[in-house]
């Protein structure tokens, strides 16, 4: 959802990690793109009537001279697909058009030339997609079997549709797009919070950019031909945006005010930021998954290490297997996680850079792997596609594709690290270090917690609306700061590989009612580089579920536990791990500002002094999944 990127290329890089280097037809370094059949030709502005009569817009790619009926592959997105009608910067409907199949890209409810109201991220995504396959489906010139595509808030429609299980969804791709929302007890709706935190600064800038829930429309009741006339004259969507300094707007208060001082155009942001996680809101009218959803579709589920919804697409592929009504669907899940950043696999090179870090050879033939899946389950070609590992994913730090039936995989050993340090943990100057061996009885570390001065966010999942790059960055200047804990291991004598889902279990104490606790897992490097591989964070108040509010009493200890989603990083010898523990993470995430209210409504904040146990009776750890077959 977030900024859209060149839609074919996060698909096929999407693919690349799909196939690893044992995969009998593609090796690792192909980047070879299969050759075009047939020419394009190109249908504007289609109007598609949905169930309730509002019309929604579609362009379609057809392959030139086709003789026959034709499988379809749908991409709708919310981002103007006129984009993709420039061939020379949208390349993905073109090529795939040229490849035998029509390529259907489709304007969302309420943006850009279709009608209706927008209501991001899901609104009724659900049921357009249904109507819209049902609608591709009975055309003369479709085979009937249709697949869907895209990445990011277009994977998050594919993602709403597939429960709907209509007949002639034959396949899908999504990428990292889930909407698993209450369905794994996390309550992540839009990838847009994480341990009851709001990921502020990109929830900030695209809901200004895109979720605008009007766009000027012709008047209602004109004929596909008058509608093809006036098109080209007309840019339905919203334009002359007021400039805005993001990373000035990221520290206004209170939250509810942004987008009005922001100059944005109306949107759903109140609606995002006031409902209670668990109100029936976000299921029965925003489509998130509770835990209730069947499924009968195959699909090929994509994200990347430095993904927000890594998480959630993981839990995806497990939840699309474990609740498929046909073998079909159940054996037909597959998941490939690449070692990049939110859509953004085009950048695998022979030395992938993920931010600061150099991970590699990360690339992969995306786009063979795109066409095999689409041309197997829609034209019905036996390329051996489906006989690939179930689970791919790219371990950091070796820097090869690994491959798995199951996730997470088998064997895995659960090991505690604990925190230990003699009082003083803070800054990277402190004592604090890290072990397998339990604590003894060791004085907590303590440190002041000012929403004036949060600790600033460096690298991480999201993008550069505030000044730094997406992925792995040194946080060794973070680490200076006496805010931050840092606990650290000595170097390894031998490697470890982590690969697997990652948590933490603090006890903790606060002088406020309610307050944020945040953890990153770091890869030292032996010249002292510390790369962020993972983090998470979790605001006190929902220790006990997301869906009771609980505060904290001064001078108590509680016992909280901290999602830092997943990874695959091998630790070199040499290098140490290390785990960098503090209150505020900003601006990716929201600051709470300690006052045990809603936050979002608040302009007045209170320090607090925030407490981490490391004893006997209260064990702090990490738990880390190391593969223990692949640790030299």
């Amino acid at each position: 959802m977030f900024k859209q990127i060149k839609l074919w290329m996060v698909i096929l890089l999407f693919f690349s990690f799909f196939m690893g280097p044992q995969s009998s037809a593609i090796t690792a370094n192909q980047q070879d793109v299969p050759e075009p059949g047939q020419e394009v030709r190109l249908v504007k502005s289609q109007m598609v009537p949905m169930r309730d009569g509002v019309r929604l817009s579609i362009d379609l790619y057809f392959p030139q001279n086709a003789g026959k009926k034709l499988p379809v592959i749908l991409i709708r997105t919310p981002y103007n697909k006129k984009g993709f009608r420039d061939k020379e910067k949208r390349e993905e409907a073109y090529k795939f058009a040229s490849h035998g199949f029509v390529v259907a890209v489709q304007d969302c409810r309420g943006k850009f030339e279709s009608e209706g109201i927008y209501s991001p991220p899901a609104g009724q995504e659900a049921e357009d997609g249904y109507d819209t396959v049902g609608w591709l489906a009975q055309q003369t010139w479709s085979n009937g079997k249709i697949g869907t595509a895209g990445c990011s808030y277009p994977s998050e429609v594919q993602a709403a549709q597939a429960p709907l299980r209509h007949p002639n969804l034959t396949c899908m791709i999504p990428q990292n797009g889930p909407m698993i929302g209450a369905a794994n007890g996390l309550y992540r709706y839009w990838s847009g919070f994480k341990g009851g935190v709001l990921d502020l600064a990109a929830s900030i800038s695209w809901y200004f950019d895109s979720a605008s829930k009007y766009s000027f429309k012709p008047p209602p009741g004109l004929s596909d031909e008058e509608i093809h006339k006036i098109r080209e004259f007309f840019d339905p969507g919203p334009s002359n945006l007021p400039k805005v300094d993001f990373e000035k707007l990221n520290w206004s208060l209170p939250l509810i005010d942004v987008m009005k001082k922001a100059g944005a155009p109306p949107n759903d942001w109140a609606e995002l930021i006031t409902h209670d996680f668990g109100d029936p809101w976000w299921h029965d009218v925003m489509g998130y998954y509770d835990g209730t959803e069947k499924i009968d579709v195959p699909a090929l589920h994509m994200s990347c290490w430095y993904d927000p919804s890594v998480n959630e697409t993981i839990f995806e592929f497990n939840y699309f297997r474990e609740n498929a009504v046909s073998k079909r669907a159940a054996n037909n899940q597959f998941l490939i996680v690449a070692p990049t950043t939110h859509c953004s696999y085009e950048k695998a090179s022979k030395h992938t850079i993920v931010g600061e870090r150099d991970i590699g050879d990360a690339r992969l033939n995306y786009q063979e792997i795109y066409l095999k899946w689409f041309e197997y389950w829609l034209k019905g070609k036996e390329n051996g596609i489906t006989d690939m590992p179930k689970v791919r994913y790219y371990t950091m730090g070796s820097n090869k594709w690994r491959s798995s039936e199951v996730w997470p995989l088998p064997g895995v050993q659960y090991t505690k690290y604990y925190l230990h340090s003699k009082g003083d943990a803070n800054s990277l100057y402190g004592d604090g270090w890290l072990s397998t061996e339990g604590p003894k009885e060791e004085p907590p570390d303590t440190f002041i917690y000012d929403p004036a001065n949060p600790v600033p966010s460096v690298g991480g999942d999201r993008g550069t609306s505030y000044g730094t790059k997406a992925g792995a960055i040194d946080q060794t200047e973070v680490e200076t700061r006496n805010d931050v804990l840092v606990y650290t291991t000595p170097a390894l004598e031998k490697g470890i590989e982590v690969t697997g889902p990652i948590n933490v279990v603090f006890y903790v104490s606060s002088t406020a009612k309610d307050t944020d606790f945040t953890a990153k897992l770091i890869d030292v490097y032996p010249d002292g580089k510390a790369f962020n591989i993972q983090e998470g964070i979790l605001r006190a108040r929902y220790r006990q579920g997301f869906t009771k509010k609980v505060w904290m009493e001064k001078g108590e200890v509680y016992e909280i536990h901290i999602s830092l989603d997943a990874t695959s990083n091998f630790f070199k010898p040499g290098h140490k791990i290390r785990v960098q523990v503090s209150s505020s993470n900003f601006p990716l995430f929201e600051r709470n500002l300690n006052t045990g209210g809603n936050n979002y409504d608040e302009t007045e904040w209170v320090k607090a002094e925030n407490t981490i146990h490391h004893s006997i009776e209260y064990p702090s750890h990490i738990i880390l999944p190391i593969i223990k077959d692949k640790t030299e």
